[in-house]
């Protein structure tokens, strides 16, 4: 794992879920700073512009403020652990080495809007950080800071750990709340939103691990200092899970900002040996690839949205002349139509068609009236689920044909 020691991976950070070591390396500071004024935390995270790591990119004030306005009497702050996407390996690392980092960064949550439950969501096949997750919040069990919260919110306060689904879908927000609720992780329409009711009713914040372990470094330097990490008019440091067909792959925390070129060729050390650049599926493969074109684009939300796709989780799949983006393509629209859970049926049948219609091009046994079908998929499918699940798999087959055109139409039938 590769990092610059800014800000998520420092070296003296990674104490796994011994919390003596933590608080001898300066852990604890931020949410003594909290406790000292609690009524000044989301000021200082909107100041700070953080936003939300496991892909949206949503002011992580604008998820807290709501939480915090409403009366007291439960409320939830989740930290959103499932990540089970494809190329995104960034929330185990931060579970497995620096898990109070988390846990601080929820309970200042917990501290900014008076909620009485934390809850750690992971994902069960991540073995070691389902461990580690639990030694750590066992270790805080008694500790004076709690003590501390419970005093300011007037209750006790739970801390604990629950296994997700293990499921694909278990990831998106009112499908985490419904599993910890104990049922099935069915996605739910929103509005309501998660702020107003979420577990079992009450005012609930979901955030992803990466976005809560950035909070206790916001309280402990300032807004200011996290706003200077960031490179233009981006705050912060983003960590880059880069994989596919680089000399180095790994997690690289950078500043927020970074450019695609300098991730790829410099801290990635370029291409493997006689390849050449393709494309990027960026945040994962549910958004708009990205083409030699785009190497100059700052990997921050804006930025990336600006190319007409996501920044996501940082996940960057690098893909290198000679690959095919059907084949590419069609392995990650048959992830998607695995991980449906079936509840919308444009989704579940969508998802399918999309899949089978791929193989077939891809397996040189399609004919123009497929390749017309796929794009009147695309055109017809967007919005009908309860979740972005349909609309990832759109996306990113709708930019492919969009981008790569030929390829598909290389591979039909005369």
């Amino acid at each position: 794992m590769q990092t610059l020691n800014q800000c998520l991976m420092r070296d003296d950070f990674r104490v796994g879920a011994d919390l003596d070591a933590w608080f001898a390396r300066g852990g604890g500071e931020g949410l003594a700073k909290a406790l000292d004024d609690p009524a000044a935390i989301i000021a200082e995270i909107a100041q700070a512009d953080l936003r939300g790591m496991g892909g949206a990119g949503f002011p992580a004030h604008r998820k807290w403020a709501p939480v915090a306005a409403a009366p007291d009497g439960d409320k939830y702050v989740i930290c959103n652990g499932n990540e089970d996407e494809p190329g995104t390996f960034k929330d185990r690392f931060l579970l497995e080495h620096t898990p109070h980092q988390v846990i601080e960064g929820a309970l200042i949550a917990a501290l900014a809007t008076r909620a009485n439950h934390v809850v750690l969501y992971v994902n069960p096949h991540q073995s070691v950080s389902l461990a580690v997750a639990r030694e750590a919040v066992k270790q805080w069990s008694g500790h004076a800071q709690v003590a501390a919260i419970e005093k300011w919110i007037g209750a006790p306060l739970s801390l604990g750990v629950v296994p997700s689904s293990g499921l694909y879908i278990g990831g998106e927000e009112t499908a985490v709340i419904a599993s910890v609720e104990g049922g099935f992780p069915f996605p739910r329409r929103k509005p309501p939103f998660p702020a107003e009711h979420g577990v079992h009713g009450a005012p609930t914040i979901v955030n992803n691990i990466e976005t809560l372990a950035h909070v206790p470094g916001i309280l402990r330097h300032g807004a200011q200092w996290y706003r200077d990490l960031g490179l233009g008019n981006a705050a912060g440091t983003k960590l880059y899970s880069l994989s596919g067909d680089v000399l180095r792959p790994g997690l690289y925390e950078l500043p927020m900002g970074t450019t695609l070129e300098t991730l790829v060729f410099q801290h990635g050390a370029g291409m493997l040996q006689g390849k050449e650049f393709k494309a990027v599926f960026t945040g994962g493969p549910s958004n708009t690839l990205l083409t030699k074109r785009d190497l100059d684009v700052a990997l921050d939300f804006d930025s990336v949205r600006q190319r007409r796709s996501r920044l996501g989780t940082g996940a960057m799949i690098v893909v290198s002349e000679g690959t095919s983006i059907v084949r590419k393509v069609a392995d990650y629209v048959s992830f998607f139509a695995q991980g449906s859970c079936g509840q919308c049926p444009p989704c579940k049948g969508g998802t399918f068609q999309m899949m089978r219609l791929l193989n077939r091009l891809d397996t040189g046994r399609g004919v123009p009236a497929d390749l017309e079908a796929l794009e009147n998929l695309c055109s017809v499918l967007p919005g009908s689920g309860r979740c972005g699940l349909i609309d990832g798999a759109v996306t990113v087959v709708e930019s492919s044909i969009n981008q790569f055109r030929e390829e598909y139409e290389a591979l039909l039938m005369a």
